[in-house]
């Protein structure tokens, strides 16, 4: 079987689970009783949801959980979805990271992995899971969130980041979680094209995916016939995603949801680190105190682990996206809104 979730700002190309052992009733009694268990993945076709065993100290390593792979085939087992109602846990305060990706979301959601404050979930893919699978699993968002958010002894909050690709269930999920913050994570237009460039075809082919997934839930007319679209340049339709992106972000912060609300410019989180991580702690009702983020998380890439790399300078790639920038400015001036949307944590 093949489960299939794009996430991080990347192309993720298939997870492939093969094990396929079920849970009997003393299974069941092991995994309420141990918050390593974890739901991972969300299979609609079996019914089925699979549990992986993820320990703590794994939160706060580079990457995304959704390439976590279990060492052992006893970490991993599945559970009928029709069970989930039934499957009632301790859960901490949750929280939530959306982001529009190529903003340091992930750095911010390692950095609050701060013992018996916070832990931060980077990119579960239950969540995309979640998204892909429509109104199908309408029902089953409020108890995944609950098992996601499991209390630990450690009595730490939960921040989840979901896949900027799962930005469509936002109203869904801050509904299910009627307690939990948000924070709305973006920055401005050139970095998140240059990330788009440096990873090549696949990026291309990503900008352009972001723009047609964009337009199916949060949509405008840019007044273009379906040939101009169609002749829009790669970076062009990023942008263009981009812009999508940051006009679903200023409804959302004018929204029903506001109040829980605040916007984030990771510009500003990368000059102003700890005071950004003290902010997000006290929206969300959370005081740091004398405790600190594990320095190391800022001295390594966040997605990879390894060394941060400065993008040599290319003119040509210069030019194009002083280009793109100017027009999408001339639609965000026309349509009434500022990009990136302005920070609103304070």
């Amino acid at each position: 079987m093949i489960l299939r979730s794009n996430t991080g700002g990347t192309q993720q190309t298939g997870v492939t689970t093969t094990i396929r052992k079920r849970t009997a009733l003393s299974d069941l009694d092991t995994i309420r009783e141990n918050p390593e268990w974890m739901p991972h993945r969300l299979d609609l076709q079996e019914g089925e949801v699979e549990f992986v065993r993820l320990p703590q100290s794994r939160f706060a390593e580079a990457g995304f959980l959704f390439e976590y792979r279990p060492s052992h085939p006893s970490d991993t087992f599945r559970i009928a979805v029709d069970k989930l109602a039934a499957f009632s846990v301790p859960h901490a305060p949750l929280h939530f990271i959306f982001h529009t990706a190529f903003c340091r979301s992930t750095l911010l959601s390692r950095a609050l992995n701060i013992r018996g404050i916070a832990i931060g979930l980077s990119e579960p893919p239950i969540i995309a899971d979640l998204a892909s699978g429509g109104e199908a699993t309408k029902g089953l968002i409020r108890p995944l969130l609950h098992l996601l958010a499991r209390a630990r002894p450690g009595g730490e909050a939960v921040f989840v980041k979901p896949t900027n690709h799962a930005n469509r269930l936002i109203p869904q999920l801050l509904d299910a979680a009627p307690k939990a913050h948000a924070i709305l994570m973006t920055n401005s237009l050139d970095p998140f094209l240059r990330s788009v460039r440096r990873r090549g075809l696949i990026g291309h082919r990503w900008g352009r995916k972001l723009y047609l997934e964009m337009q199916s839930y949060a949509g405008m007319d840019f007044g273009m016939p379906p040939e101009e679209t169609f002749a829009m340049t790669d970076l062009q339709t990023a942008g263009a995603a981009w812009l999508l992106n940051q006009r679903y972000f200023d409804q959302l912060a004018s929204s029903r949801f506001a109040e829980r609300l605040r916007v984030l410019n990771g510009d500003y989180f990368n000059d102003s680190r700890e005071e950004t991580i003290a902010a997000v702690l006290d929206f969300c009702g959370l005081d740091i105190g004398t405790a600190k983020p594990a320095t190391e998380i800022f001295a390594a890439h966040a997605k990879t682990g390894g060394p941060v790399r400065k993008q040599a300078d290319d003119q040509i790639l210069n030019e194009e996206i002083g280009q793109v920038r100017h027009w999408v400015d001339l639609i965000a001036d026309q349509i009434g809104i500022t990009v990136p949307t302005a920070q609103t944590l304070r």
